[in-house]
């Protein structure tokens, strides 16, 4: 029951993923398809993260009434239907009103089954199911390059991870029973899930470390964000590297966050979540300080790969420990505020990191990283003692 739950879990994990990457890599196409200005990715991208992040706030009401399988089966639906309409879109406007329920649903299942999961399964999947989320996040170009090279079709590529979503759609709709006895045999109740509280956002902020978590998340997506976007540039135009030499160093990036969320895994059987997010750390700074030294041209590759890997078990490890350091009444309330800040950590910071780097200077990257990096470092280190008390989670 369990296990078989897990593995439709894994599997919303990597769905999660593949729409993720999809408009980057189709976007040269589309707009030229579609008559729309290049630049206009960015406004549709803005939709997509706007609904996501109201999703996210929104989530703990809906799973409160409703609960994580069925607004999991909801949330993915509204995805493919967003993805199914792009694949049939006439106009970019179109495609702008597909971003809103694309959104909608990511924010509301993220949150959910991020809680779900830390509510009712080890620490080691969460890190694996994050691994997995990249594996989405890499098949999703795969899928729509393979269309491109195929008459220039990138209406194929989304309809092809349209109907995926929809195959998951379905076996979301045959396992509801299975979340309502995962979750009595981990409570011991015949209740669906532990009553959560629908609080406020205000009174969120009111929760004992609350503010301290909240940062975390945000300035933890402004480093992994920042990174992912502006390392190449960095290499490009700060020491004259080469665009496929640099599009190949920044590719170790994720590569490290997808390896070492696989490996972090296995050390999260022995290690505690709080020994995994100061590890990470302490692995992302000998990345970062690497980038300040003045070392040949070869430390930035090398970095990345640093910066990559101890950014893997940060996040998955902070997503974890909400239960135990909240509670789980209030684990839900803190896991939807908590991706939302993450959203907008992730969605801010690179435009912003970009426009000190037109008024001054690109090779501000690395200090602009290790500021982010500082404070992330003191608002997981005020949650610390409370992440430490953790109970053991269902197998």
């Amino acid at each position: 029951m369990f296990t078989a739950l897990l593995v439709i879990i894994y599997v919303a994990f990597i769905s999660l993923g593949l729409p993720d990457s999809l408009l980057g890599s189709a976007w040269p196409a589309m707009h030229v398809d579609l008559s729309a200005p290049l630049s206009f990715a960015g406004v549709v991208s803005m939709v997509v993260s706007c609904g996501t992040v109201v999703s996210s706030l929104m989530s703990t009401r809906l799973i409160s009434r409703f609960g994580t399988g069925k607004v999991t089966l909801v949330s993915v639906a509204m995805t493919a239907g967003a993805l199914l309409g792009m694949a049939a879109a006439p106009s970019v406007w179109w495609i702008c009103v597909c971003a809103v329920p694309l959104g909608l649903g990511a924010g509301s299942v993220d949150a959910g089954l991020n809680n779900f999961v830390a509510l009712h399964y080890q620490a080691k999947h969460m890190s694996w199911l994050h691994c997995f989320w990249g594996i989405g996040a890499t098949t999703g170009p795969m899928v729509m390059a393979f269309w491109l090279n195929h008459g220039n079709n990138w209406k194929g590529g989304y309809l092809t991870i349209g109907v995926l979503q929809v195959v998951l759609v379905v076996a979301l709709l045959v396992s509801l029973p299975l979340w309502k006895k995962v979750a009595a045999s981990s409570t011991g109740t015949q209740e669906e899930e532990e009553p959560v509280a629908a609080l406020p956002l205000g009174k969120v902020f009111q929760i004992p470390r609350a503010k301290a978590a909240l940062l975390g998340f945000f300035c933890y997506c402004a480093v992994e964000s920042t990174a992912n976007l502006w390392a190449s540039s960095y290499a490009v135009t700060g020491f004259g590297v080469g665009e496929n030499t640099a599009a190949g160093w920044s590719s170790l990036f994720f590569l490290g966050i997808t390896l070492g969320r696989l490996f972090s895994g296995f050390a999260a059987i022995k290690l505690s979540s709080p020994a995994l997010i100061r590890l990470g750390q302490i692995i992302a700074f000998v990345g970062i300080l690497l980038l300040l030294l003045p070392l040949p041209v070869w430390r930035i590759p090398v970095a990345l790969c640093f910066i990559g890997v101890g950014c893997a078990p940060i996040f998955p490890a902070m997503l974890h420990q909400t239960p135990q350091v909240f509670g789980k009444r209030f684990s839900q309330a803190m896991m939807g505020v908590q991706m939302a800040c993450a959203y907008v950590g992730a969605t801010l910071m690179p435009p912003v990191f970009g426009f000190l780097a037109s008024v001054t200077n690109i090779r501000l990257f690395p200090v602009f990283l290790l500021v982010f990096f500082v404070l992330m470092l003191l608002g997981t280190e005020k949650v610390r003692k409370a992440g430490e008390k953790q109970t053991p989670a269902a197998e």
